[in-house]
């Protein structure tokens, strides 16, 4: 057998001294500057492996009595792949609720993850004690709303969920999809989320424009602020750029991004509600939550009940629209009420109640008048141009022929034959149809058209546009 020389030379040096030169072991122990234990431990392992026995052995144990068996290894990672957002958290409360025997620890079950190569190992993030954590004493005190994006479906179209926490429970009082996150479907989800579980005390935001005229041009309260009002709800927002404020419903956030969205291209806006609805439930009813002591928020939130306080169901007064002319200006029942020059061009939402005129500009209330009008002309002023709206709301059909995809940037327009074309921010991120009818470029959606401009392009490079019926790859408005 070969044996490393060198140290095991030395030890071996040392066992003759003491078995043919007769020194004492305290001698040799100061000698080569090792223990008493160390030289009896080298007599030890010569008398039993001759020169062999001095060499360093691996230290392996023979046996390891806590090592987790192999049947619960094997359900450890048949639990991961089939839900691949479950961490070892997760995947140890599911362990427990089987009634696994013996249950492994967290440790056990990430370190069983990275041998089979199902997580990446990470490094250790921030100790908890660096961060500042509160939360209310009890259930329907505060709820945290926002708005997240990444709904795909089947259309190329990107819905957005309105969704909402209580902040003691961590039960999710809102998990409403909707084709675009404007303000009455945020305020909608709201209301229901009102219906079905009573109104909170306090409601905490984010400085977004469908939920506060903070930063708006406007002065006036927009709707959501409205409905808290009514409901006697105090409205919370957050200082600006502190998103860790609503780290409760960020951190919801990123839980349904990883185990529900990713991945998934959903039908209709009603399939993805359906499967998000049985996917909350089951994140309400029976997955347990760190954060909240390993139980289910069900546990927490049915504490609270209900108070039996409804939702104020707000009056609806009777509204018509205005286009604001060039001086700021709208005219409503042959009176001349300012808007601002700011506003030029756009169309307002005009309504009387109380002797006040009040104009909002998508949803948000930018000027308030006292009524000059005749009230005997404030009847048909209201319903004339209702029925105008009307007539001019139904769509055209588009132009059969030759078209094109794009998709609409964040700008609101598209790119055809080098040329920008203006849908509307309406429609940003959605895809459209363009095609060229006569001397005039047809934007088009479902078959209905939406903007047609006169074409500013140049018309020899329509060719090449109609080459590449979906865009070029590398651009970021390709289809």
């Amino acid at each position: 057998m070969l044996v490393e020389l060198g140290l095991v030379e030395l030890r071996y040096q040392a066992v003759l001294e003491v078995l043919q030169q007769g020194a004492t072991v305290t001698d040799v122990a100061i000698r080569f500057g090792v223990t008493r234990q160390t030289v009896h431990r080298w007599l030890r392992r010569y008398a039993a492996g001759g020169l062999a026995g001095l060499a360093d052995g691996s230290e392996r144990p023979l046996s390891c009595p806590h090592q987790m068996p192999p049947v619960v290894e094997a359900r450890i990672v048949e639990l991961r792949r089939t839900n691949p957002g479950w961490g070892p958290r997760t995947i140890l409360f599911r362990l427990e609720a089987e009634r696994v025997v013996p249950l492994p620890g967290r440790s056990s079950v990430y370190r069983c993850l990275v041998r089979h190569g199902l997580i990446e190992p990470e490094a250790r993030r921030r100790k908890k004690a660096d961060y500042r954590r509160w939360e209310r004493s009890r259930a329907m005190e505060l709820w945290q709303m926002d708005v997240v994006g990444g709904v795909r479906l089947v259309n190329g179209w990107k819905a957005s969920i309105v969704s909402g926490i209580d902040d003691h429970s961590r039960f999710i009082i809102s998990a409403h999809v909707v084709e675009r996150a404007t303000a009455r479907p945020v305020c909608e989800a709201l209301t229901k989320a009102m219906r079905a579980f009573g109104v909170p005390q306090e409601v905490l935001t984010d400085n977004g424009k469908v939920f506060t005229g903070r930063f708006g041009p406007g002065s006036g309260e927009v709707l959501f602020d409205r409905i808290c009002r009514e409901n006697g709800i105090k409205h919370i927002l957050t200082a600006p750029r502190s998103p860790t404020t609503t780290g409760k419903i960020e951190r919801w956030h990123k839980t349904m991004r990883r185990e529900f969205l990713n991945g998934k291209v959903f039908e209709s806006i009603a399939d993805a509600q359906a499967q998000l609805d049985a996917w909350v439930h089951d994140y309400n009813h029976d997955r347990r939550h760190q954060g909240i002591g390993d139980v289910v928020p069900w546990e927490r939130f049915r504490l609270a009940g209900r108070d039996g306080v409804e939702p104020v169901a707000r009056v609806e007064e009777p509204t018509t629209t205005r286009l604001v002319g060039k001086n700021g200006k709208i005219s409503f029942a042959n009176e001349l009420y300012p808007v601002g020059v700011w506003l030029a061009g756009e169309t307002v939402d005009v309504s009387v109640a109380d002797g006040l005129v009040s104009i909002h500009h998508r949803h948000v209330l930018v000027a308030t008048h006292a009524q000059r009008h005749r009230p005997a002309k404030e009847s048909k002023a209201l319903t004339r141009k209702v029925r105008q709206q009307q007539q001019r709301r139904r769509p055209r059909q588009a132009t059969v022929g030759q078209s094109v995809t794009r998709k609409v940037d964040s700008s609101g327009n598209v790119s055809f034959a080098g040329a920008s074309y203006r849908v509307g921010m309406a429609h940003v991120r959605r895809q459209v149809q363009v095609a060229i009818v006569g001397e005039t470029v047809e934007i088009s959606a479902g078959g209905e058209v939406l903007r047609v401009h006169p074409i500013r392009h140049d018309r020899s490079r329509e060719h090449g546009a109609f080459a590449n019926a979906g865009g070029r790859p590398s651009r970021s408005n390709a289809a």
